[in-house]
């Protein structure tokens, strides 16, 4: 008699990659919609953004309309635009005065905020890496002209800048814009958690001197930090209004701001410079979008190299 082996067949396991049933769902994932503090704060960013990217939009419509159309068709939609035509008179107005501005604004805040970006950098790390008697109160009155506002200092520094024969020059407005507080405080901290000393000390005993460290070694290790300190000394500098207004009274060395505000003011006496000051305002946010549009890959840079060394 014949003794047939026991059935050992199994049913066949489901393939690893078979899919899983209909609203089946992971063990401990329940499925959550949106948190309501996550769509609140979504909503406020988004109220905070179209508040302040309005008025560069309606910047934007009005600079593309003629003088009629400016007062008499609705502000935040385009009617015939002639953006062209307009920005050509504003070159071409008072023989090209605008270019002077423009170049005057340029001047100002390109130079005034390199030099300023340049001196905060070597001051900064000065306080952050030497050790000095007095080092601790020289940064206090560092920090005290921070608070200081600008406005303050106008009229004494017109006063000194007259006595020296310095007064309605370029220097009037340059010297003053190449001193940043702010700038030097900046730099004194990103100094101290981003220029190690081991660094410093390698580089000396390697033969290398104190300015040859500081050209080469601590201005591409402060690159983000100088950045930021340009970027905000160079805008402080295109929109101040009040330093060239007291220092300047040729209208060939005024910057963007004063100039424009002249048109303004003789608006009511000569209609079409409400289109040309418009025109100009326009054109005069376009230097500043582009350099936070370049310069800010090195804030990137700078957050992803803190993030490492963190």
């Amino acid at each position: 008699m014949s003794v047939s082996a026991p059935r050992t067949d199994k049913p066949a396991a489901a393939p690893a990659h078979a899919p899983r049933a209909a609203g089946e769902r992971r063990a401990g994932s329940p499925r959550h919609g949106p948190k309501p503090s996550r769509i609140l704060l979504v909503a406020l960013l988004t109220v905070a953004a179209l508040y302040f990217l309005l008025p560069v939009y309606w910047l934007v419509v009005a600079s593309s309309k003629t003088s009629a159309g400016l007062f008499g068709t609705f502000g935040l939609w385009f009617s015939d635009p002639q953006w062209l035509r307009n920005m050509a008179n504003v070159f071409s107005y008072g023989d090209g005065i605008f270019w002077s501005w423009t170049w005057n604004s340029l001047l100002y805040a390109g130079v005034g905020g390199a030099l300023a970006t340049l001196l905060a950098c070597a001051a900064g790390y000065a306080l952050a890496v030497y050790r000095f008697r007095g080092r601790e109160a020289v940064f206090k009155v560092v920090l005290a002209g921070v608070l200081l506002p600008s406005t303050a200092l106008a009229l004494p520094m017109y006063l000194l800048f007259s006595k020296v024969g310095l007064a309605n020059t370029y220097w009037a407005v340059l010297i003053p814009s190449m001193v940043s507080p702010f700038g030097v405080y900046l730099c004194r901290i990103y100094a101290e958690a981003a220029v190690p000393a081991e660094m410093l000390e390698a580089a000396r005993v390697d033969g290398a001197g104190e300015w040859r460290i500081f050209g080469t070694l601590v201005l591409r290790t402060m690159t983000p930090a100088l950045v930021t300190v340009f970027l905000f000394q160079f805008v402080g500098i295109w929109n101040n209004f009040f330093l060239p207004l007291v220092m300047l009274s040729d209208d060939r060395k005024y910057p963007i701001t004063l100039g424009l505000t002249t048109w303004q003011t003789a608006a009511d006496r000569t209609p079409e410079l409400y289109q040309l000051t418009v025109g100009g305002a326009f054109l005069s946010i376009l230097p500043l979008a582009a350099a936070m549009l370049v310069l800010q890959r090195y804030w990137r840079s700078g957050l992803t190299q803190g993030s490492v060394k963190g």
